[in-house]
């Protein structure tokens, strides 16, 4: 079984495309070979910056021949149907076999198709791969039509066996297969002809071309320490980096050099930031003073200095970078928080929701009112909401716009504003994933969760809310953000307070420039009776109490007051299930069941998420138990010949069970068992101690099975009947107030 061995030889691929690439070889080609009945042992695709290789190792030589019978119209259809039949099954009328079936005489066409070279259908597939290479961009060169990333200059592709090896004849506009490559393009130009993998391998590194990426990167990592070891250093890990610096040589030489003096003051985030992203240099670091001291970069070659002319050439580039860097840093060192946060009015945060400057007005009103809840102090939750997003408008920013809140951290300390303030400015933007550190500072969480509600409310107002797979303002994030938030501090917040008071607010500023005389006034008293009443509608219907009798058109029929009235409390419910389903999602991926969750989201205080959670854990523990199981069976019995009774009799039977028309003893025991149990559960539901109630609720199991295996419901006598069927509503109303257990599955 013969190896196959392919190579794409062409300019200088991107790095970060070059994985992709190698990827996308080794299944278009594989899965071709596949199709034309040619399989395989193993397979693995290779990529440098000049070169897509492939190995395929046990490869069929031939691919089998094949006999397909395939079944066709009856003898007397019409012409039409007998013709398309022939050309989908590619014979003549004279090659179909006629057979007699039940329901008449039938054609059959026995299409057979003798084995193929393997040299033939790799030629096809290799063509067709190269022509329709999914590169995410592509370009033509000189007069012909084919596209590639770069211009492709050479294909080697060759099948190898105990016989020797075999150019597989192939030509793709004028470049010719063959079995030559080439090494690194200034230490060995030179074309080496080679006879298989191995010999491949070991060619092209003695060629100074390491063929493994993974390999490359080994090397330049393993070296890079060693240097920055010998130094009493470390370098700063940044595998992003190490993979497209890796992309980048051919023969990867490691260099170490030194940063001037005169950047030792910028911050090390600024300087790492600057030489990764400008040159492509990683940052080492002295752990005792974690300080960024040194850089290391990587050559695509050896030289004669040993690399000294080429590390002075980047030291001089990388001087210019990290001025320009310090020019900046001081610049935005010489602006107050203030001025920097003015200039905030003058930038856009979404052309529907006014500007960064309105928005931070915002935050920092929603951040005063949970801060209290989540036990941070008011003052610093406002003051940190405030200058949060300062560095927004700073210089360093707008050339590095991923240290966003880093630096705002930085200009804050400067300003010696307290720590919890500086914290907050970095951590306000956390969690951004799934994986993200969650701050844990209150006054951090304070600004975090306000930054992430108003911009979640915002969208809401204006309609532009997720849709199917498109979230081009990462709302999913924002609500996830929130929940981690919550969950991860313990924090307790009635979110559909809150969600309330900051739609209201981005109401007004909607609504502000074409308001009447008062109306904007009244939503203000609105949005401060919220913080009495807790959610949208009593608030509402306070302040229009308040001007009960009186002739105000300002919250009269028709007025802004009203029509906000009409639509907010749609729109607050459709967010806070936006926030439910987020949670779904999230809870389902730590193992809690959706049933389960759903049980809980039907209980009052669903906005509580914190709560919601608590509740969904210790429910679904109890599940988890014999106790919970046969308790659930029990109460779903109950509830199904009670709702069954109450349909049939058209009354609700919800009071009036009495022990004294007990008649049986498990009936009895039954009365006794809920009045142990009931004030234990209310207890501890008061508590909010969930697994205590349910301990509570195990109680009931066994005397609920005792109960129907002794006790008939449907007593001859009216009175009796009656009796019991309102022992079992104290039971539905006993299990409905720990979780709506008729959402649970059994």
């Amino acid at each position: 079984m013969p190896d196959l061995l392919i190579e794409l030889f062409s300019e200088e691929i991107p790095a970060r495309m070059q994985t992709r690439a190698a990827d996308d070889l080794k299944k278009r080609i594989t899965d071709g070979l596949v199709d034309a009945g040619l399989t395989y042992e193993s397979a693995a695709g290779f990529a440098t910056p000049r070169r897509l290789a492939l190995t395929i190792e046990g490869l069929l030589a031939a691919s089998p021949a094949t006999r397909e019978e395939r079944k066709g119209p009856r003898v007397d259809a019409p012409d039409k149907a007998i013709e398309g039949f022939l050309r989908g099954a590619g014979v003549a009328r004279d090659q179909l076999i006629e057979r007699d079936e039940k329901k008449g005489t039938v054609f059959y066409a026995v299409i057979e198709k003798p084995g193929r070279p393997a040299a033939d259908i790799i030629a096809e597939v290799l063509e067709t791969t190269i022509r329709n290479f999914p590169w995410p961009k592509s370009m033509r060169w000189g007069a012909g039509s084919l596209k590639w990333v770069r211009p492709l200059h050479s294909i080697l592709c060759i099948l190898t066996d105990e016989g020797g090896t075999d150019i597989v004849p192939l030509d793709v506009d004028g470049i010719q297969s063959a079995d030559t490559t080439f090494g690194h393009r200034f230490m060995a130009p030179a074309p080496i002809t080679v006879a298989g993998f191995d010999d491949y391998t070991a060619k092209l590194k003695r060629a100074n071309v390491i063929i493994d990426s993974v390999e490359r990167a080994d090397h330049i990592w393993a070296d890079a320490t060693n240097q920055a070891f010998a130094c009493g250093l470390e370098v700063v890990e940044d595998r992003a980096l190490l993979s497209e610096v890796a992309g980048l040589v051919e023969w990867p030489v490691v260099l170490m050099g030194d940063i001037a003096d005169d950047f030792a003051g910028l911050p090390a985030e600024v300087l790492q930031t600057s030489m990764r992203e400008h040159q492509k240099f990683f940052s080492v670091r002295n752990p005792k003073t974690d300080r960024i001291e040194k850089f290391i970069t990587v050559a695509n070659r050896t030289t004669a200095d040993d690399g000294a002319t080429i590390l002075a050439g980047n030291q001089k580039v990388l001087f210019a970078r990290l001025s320009d860097a310090k020019f900046f840093w001081e610049n935005d060192l010489r602006v107050s928080l203030d001025d920097m946060v003015a200039k905030l009015e003058n930038v856009t945060f979404h052309n529907k929701l006014g500007t960064q400057a309105a928005r931070i007005d915002r935050i920092a009103a929603l951040a005063g009112e949970i801060a209290p809840i989540v036990g941070a102090d008011a003052d610093l939750a406002q003051q940190a909401a405030r200058i949060a997003k300062a560095d927004l408008s700073s210089e360093m920013v707008y050339e590095f716009p991923e240290l966003q809140g880093l630096m705002g951290r930085y200009y804050a300390q400067a300003a010696g504003l307290p720590q919890e303030v500086a914290n907050a400015c970095e951590a306000h933007y956390s969690p951004l994933g799934p994986s993200d550190d969650v701050p844990s500072e209150p006054v951090s969480v304070v600004v975090a969760l306000a930054d992430k509600i108003d911009t979640l409310a915002g969208f809401w107002v204006i309609d532009e809310k997720p849709t199917g797979s498109k979230d081009p303002f990462a709302l999913r994030r924002a609500a996830l953000g929130v929940i981690r938030l919550l969950l991860d501090n313990n924090a307790r917040l009635p979110l559909d307070r809150f969600l309330d008071a900051q739609l209201l607010r981005h109401k007004i500023a909607l609504n502000r420039p074409n308001a009447k005389t008062g109306e904007i006034d009244a939503l203000k008293a609105t949005l401060d009776e919220i913080a009495d009443h807790g959610v949208f509608g009593a608030a509402l219907r306070s302040v229009i109490e308040k001007f009960d009798g009186v002739d105000d058109p300002a919250t009269s029929e028709g007025s802004l007051l009203r029509t906000v009235g009409d639509a907010l409390p749609d729109l607050s419910t459709d967010l806070l299930a936006f926030f439910h389903d987020r949670l779904k999602v999230h809870l389902k991926s730590a193992g809690i069941r959706q049933d389960i969750i759903d049980a809980c989201l039907a209980m009052d205080g669903s906005d509580d998420l914190t709560l919601l959670v608590k509740r969904a854990e210790a429910l679904q523990s109890f599940m988890q138990t014999d106790d919970g199981e046969n308790l659930l069976q029990g109460f779903k019995r109950a509830n199904n010949i009670l709702t069954q009774a109450e349909e049939k009799d058209g009354v609700e039977y919800s009071y009036g069970a009495d022990i004294k028309y007990a008649e049986d003893d498990a009936e009895k025991s039954l009365f006794a068992a809920l009045d142990a149990a009931d004030p234990q559960i209310e207890t501890a539901m008061d508590s909010e101690d969930f697994t205590a109630a349910m301990t509570a609720m195990a109680s009931l199991r066994a005397p609920i099975d005792a109960f129907f295996e002794n006790v008939q419901v449907n007593a001859d006598s009216p009175m009796i009947r009656r009796n019991r069927l309102n022992l079992l509503s104290r039971i539905r109303t006993t299990c409905l107030s720990v979780a709506d257990l008729t959402r649970v599955e059994g």
